[in-house]
Order: structure tokens, then C-alpha cells, then sequence
């Protein structure tokens, strides 16, 4: 079944030409210790100084989770929740802020200079860290007295720092509560609004962690209440950076291996003026939120960028699916964006044209999308593609990176596109593109794949017809597939 659907050639006239730094993946961070020298004062200090190290922080970090629970004990979760700590419990808090700091030092960071003065709670009630990219970004909040933070509400249920993060009094977020967005807003404004002494309420607005190259796109959370709030830039300007924990890279295990055995590491924190929204501001969240990013990254000297926390969703599906590269499909869905394209079925049928299945150059690309080969976004989508600096690039890579990036659910039109994509022969499929199509299309683990293939090539030839008619009658597919629903 053909679809009518047009694909637009060219770029939107609304939208701006490619900035130069849309292929800079803040999704990405490469560490790895190259010089002989490096190599060795980590070794040494690895045996020397990481085992001291190590137990020094598991006893502060101990007495720090020991004083919040004793400061928690007699409240319940609403009290936490409702009304300031007062008298020796707020004392308390102080004093946990000054054992994290100490644990901080004992993790190598030593030097942290501050540029600035911290606003006050009525001054701004609402602190705005960015960029956020580590777990390290603790020290920052230790620094800034312990405010407030908003989180997601399963933090509270991590061992250790799960006490310590509730005695911040933290606006807790229930991501599968549909009304929690309005109630944190609601949260925020009570606080800002009262006239109790709510500690600040800190918010790190990109909402997950990126390599600092550029500022994405804030979330609005921060902006709705629409009070005065005080942006804070967190730099880490060590000549190795290993604190950045982004999405492709190295894991957390190893981020604190190597810091621990950094002599010193060094932050920075610079407190710009409170920014006060004006009418249009308040009434506009999202000018709102891009005008203080803005500030922030002119503070930076760093770009912004269209980036933004669902875009960690489609990498999130790309690593299920076992995928390499998977940040690198965020950079295709934009650059797809950018180009207009929004007929994949069209692209697939265009692909099958070719004489080549398979290989394909910069004009055949451009022949798939129905645009320009001399189209700069074209030209930058095709490069991704690029292997060893050959010129010719796998079509039908990008044609699978294509569908994973454009399919909302299990659904049969996508795996007919699947099932088109991979294919050389649609009459006969073989063993790799079946297993290929069906872990893309249908989330399937390889080894049912590979089970379903063995079981349609024992009766006939294995293509998208004779696959259909298989899961017509397994009760999981039926309900995919068109047709009836029987018991395995």
C-alpha cells in the first residue's frame, strides 16, 4: 500500500540556516589516559593514595547520612515537605554541607573558585545551574548552602544520599504522576511566595547531563512561576576531564577512579546578577528560559543548542537495541529535521531504486531524500555515514536509523519499512537481515529471531509475507499483525 505523502526539498523558510555547531553531540564524552606520564602517576597513585581516599570519604559520607537521619527523625513526609527546618535542625544541615564539602576535598577537589556573590532567598528564589554534567556537580550544591533541589522522586530511595538529598527538603517530580508538573510549579510559588524560611530552590534546568560544549534546551519548570531566579555557571577547567558522565562514554565507576587519583581537580562557580522576568517573560515561560540561557552562555562563551532532555529518550532506545553510536541518532533526527523530512516510506521506495542495493554516493543520497546534493544539511547527514573516508556510504544504515528514529510503537507499518530496508531480495531474506529487521522493528531479542527464521525457513521462504502469516498466529504478534488471534 503507497501512501500519499509529499517530502519537502528544501529547508523551511521559518527555519535558520545549520549554525555551525549542530553536529557538536553534547551527548558525547571521550577520556582516555594517552601520555606515559599520566599513565604512571595513575598507577601510583592508585596504590597509594585511592585506598586512603576511598575510606576517608565512606566515613564522612557515613557520619553526613547519620546527622540527616537523626535531623529526620520525629518528621514525617509532610512536614519535610511543608514547613522549613528551623532551630537545630536547620543548624544541622549546615553541618552536613560542611562533611560533603570536606568528602569533596578528600575526592581530589581542592581548589573551587568563586566568582560573584550568591543572591538571597527573597532576592531569587530560584537558582539555575548550568551546565549540568556530573554527578560531581554536588560540590556546586554543598557550596551554595545545600538549597533545594528539584528531583525526580526515586532519588529519594538511593542508599546513602537518598537522606541526604530529603533533608534538603528537595520538590520532588512523579514523573508518572500526570498533574506533577503543576503541582511542582505550584510548589515553587508557594515557596518563593512564603513568608517561612525556605532555603533557595536549585534547579539544573537541561534536566540531564551533557559534555559542556554547548547550553541545550532548558526545561520550562524553573520559568513557569515566573519569579526572579539567579543563574550560576559551573566550570570544571581541568586539563583532563574526568568528570563528565554523559551518555556515550565512559561509565561512573570509572569517572571516580580517575578523578580519585587526580592530585587536585579544580571548580569554578560564577554567580551572574538575578535575573528578573518582565511581563512578556512571565507570560512566556519559554522566552523566558531561552533569555536566561542565553546570558549563561554568553557568560560561558559557549553556543546554545537545540538539544534537549527527550532527545536522551531516543539514545535510551538506541542502547536497548544494542545500537553503536547511539547519540549519533539524535544528530540524524535533527539534521532530518532541519531538511524537512517527514515521508520515510517515500525514502525507502526511492532507496529500492537504486542500482546499487546497497552502497550509495552523495547524489544518490540526495536522490533518496528528493533534495539537493549541494544542500549543506544534506551534505552534513551524509557525512555521519562516512566510513574511512570513502565518499559512498550504506543507505540502509541510514535507512534503520531512520525508522528507530520515527517509530512511536511496535506497529506493522514500521516493520514493513524494516523489513524494506534491509532487504536485498524481498522474495528471500536472509538469516542476518531477518534478525536485523525484526530487532528494530519489534524490539525482538536475537535469539527468538532467530528461532521465528528457522522456523518459516523449514516451510518456505522467509519474507515479509510469510513472516506475517507466522505471527498472524502467535497471540504477542497478533496484535501487531492484522489477522487471527490465536495461542502459541
Amino acid at each position: 500500500m503507497e501512501k500519499q505523502c509529499k517530502m519537502n526539498g528544501r529547508l523551511k523558510d521559518s527555519l535558520p540556516s545549520i549554525p555551525s555547531d549542530l553536529l557538536l553531540n553534547p551527548f558525547v564524552h571521550h577520556l582516555e589516559l594517552t601520555s606515559t606520564l599520566d599513565k604512571i602517576k595513575t598507577a601510583l597513585l592508585t596504590v597509594t593514595f585511592l585506598p586512603l581516599r576511598v575510606l576517608c570519604i565512606g566515613l564522612l559520607l557515613s557520619l553526613a547520612w547519620v546527622l540527616a537521619c537523626v535531623g529526620l527523625v520525629g518528621l514525617d513526609e509532610n512536614d519535610v515537605r511543608c514547613k522549613p527546618l528551623t532551630g537545630w535542625r536547620r543548624s544541622l544541615r549546615a553541618v552536613i554541607s560542611k562533611l560533603v564539602r570536606l568528602l569533596m576535598v578528600f575526592g581530589s577537589f581542592h581548589t573551587v573558585k568563586v566568582k560573584g556573590r550568591q543572591a538571597t532567598q527573597r532576592e531569587a528564589p530560584v537558582l539555575i545551574l548550568a551546565p549540568h554534567s556530573s554527578f560531581f556537580d554536588a560540590l556546586p550544591v554543598v557550596l551554595l548552602g545545600s538549597p533545594s533541589i528539584v528531583a525526580k522522586a526515586e532519588t529519594a530511595n538511593i542508599p546513602f544520599f537518598g537522606k541526604l538529598i530529603n533533608y534538603t527538603q528537595p520538590v520532588y517530580v512523579w514523573r508518572d504522576d500526570p498533574t506533577s508538573r503543576q503541582k511542582t510549579i505550584k510548589e515553587i510559588v508557594n515557596r518563593a511566595t512564603s513568608k517561612l524560611e525556605w532555603p533557595q530552590i536549585l534547579i539544573f534546568p537541561e534536566g540531564t547531563c551533557t559534555n559542556r560544549k554547548c547550553l541545550i534546551t532548558f526545561k520550562l519548570g524553573a520559568f513557569y512561576p515566573g519569579v526572579p531566579v539567579q543563574p550560576v555557571c559551573i566550570r570544571y577547567p581541568n586539563e583532563l576531564d574526568t568528570v563528565t558522565w554523559t551518555w556515550e562514554g565512559p561509565g561512573a565507576l570509572k569517572l571516580l577512579w580517575l578523578t580519585l587519583t587526580r592530585w587536585n581537580s579544580i571548580c569554578e562557580i560564577e554567580f551572574l546578577p538575578v535575573y528578573k522576568p518582565s511581563e512578556e517573560e512571565k507570560n512566556n515561560p519559554k522566552l523566558f528560559a531561552n533569555n536566561v540561557r542565553n546570558i549563561m552562555a554568553k557568560a560561558l562563551q559557549i553556543p546554545v543548542s537545540d538539544y534537549n532532555y527527550s532527545d536522551t529518550l531516543l539514545i535510551k532506545k538506541a542502547v536497548e537495541l544494542n545500537l553503536p553510536s547511539a547519540s549519533d541518532l539524535v544528530k540524524v533526527q535533527k539534521l532530518r529535521h532541519k531538511i524537512g523530512l517527514n515521508c520515510l516510506e517515500l525514502e525507502v521506495q526511492q532507496a529500492s531504486k537504486l542500482l546499487n542495493k546497497d552502497l550509495c554516493s552523495l547524489e544518490d543520497f540526495a536522490k533518496v531524500l528528493n533534495v539537493s546534493a549541494g544542500n549543506d544539511a544534506v551534505q552534513e547527514l551524509f557525512q555521519l555515514y562516512v566510513k574511512n573516508g570513502v565518499r559512498i556510504i550504506n543507505i540502509r544504515e541510514y535507512l534503520l536509523d531512520s525508522i528507530i528514529i520515527n517509530m512511536k510503537s511496535k506497529t506493522e507499518e514500521m516493520a514493513r519499512l524494516a523489513f524494506e530496508a534491509v532487504s536485498s531480495d524481498p522474495t528471500r531474506m536472509s538469516r542476518d537481515e531477518a534478525v536485523q529487521a525484526l530487532k528494530i522493528s519489534l524490539k525482538m531479542s536475537e535469539e527468538r529471531a532467530d528461532r521465528i527464521f528457522d522456523k518459516i525457513e523449514s516451510v518456505s521462504k522467509f519474507n515479509y509475507d510469510s513472516f506475517v502469516k507466522y505471527a498472524q498466529n502467535k497471540e504477542d504478534l497478533a496484535k501487531i499483525f492484522a489477522g487471527p488471534k490465536k495461542d502459541n
